[in-house]
């Protein structure tokens, strides 16, 4: 495959994945809000005792996933907002892990969320890479 159309390919599949973490992050905003008892009773995870602190975090996913979106529409123009996001992924990727480690009954729904968060880090920083050459 010729260098180009492999950068081109790296370049879609790029924004496919800024989308998916977009999608990922907005379909848990709306959750926290609309229906917080589903992604807990799958998870398993408690929910806090006041909403207030979902809401905070709907909030912030749904920033999240808006700055997602710009990036995978103008990836050059927002690469900055690619490095956070790959950074951000694997370091929650390392929270969620490190949470489950500390606090065994809680691992079956942690242990998904960092292993999410794991692709979602990783596909774009391998995408990334060669398209900032």
């Amino acid at each position: 495959m010729a260098p180009f159309a492999r950068r081109f390919r790296a370049l879609l599949l790029l924004q496919a994945s800024l989308v998916a973490g977009a999608i990922y992050d907005l379909t848990f905003a709306v959750l926290m809000v609309a229906a917080p008892g589903l992604p807990s009773r799958l998870l398993g995870l408690p929910l806090p005792r006041e909403a207030f602190f979902l809401w905070i975090m709907a909030t912030l996913l749904a920033m999240l996933a808006s700055l997602y979106l710009l990036a995978a529409r103008d990836p050059r123009r927002y690469s900055g907002v690619i490095a956070v996001a790959i950074g951000g992924r694997l370091t929650g990727a390392f929270a969620f892990a490190l949470a489950a480690a500390r606090e065994p009954g809680l691992a079956r729904g942690l242990l998904p969320l960092a292993a999410c968060d794991l692709v979602l880090g990783a596909a774009p920083a391998a995408l990334w890479a060669p398209i900032r050459k």
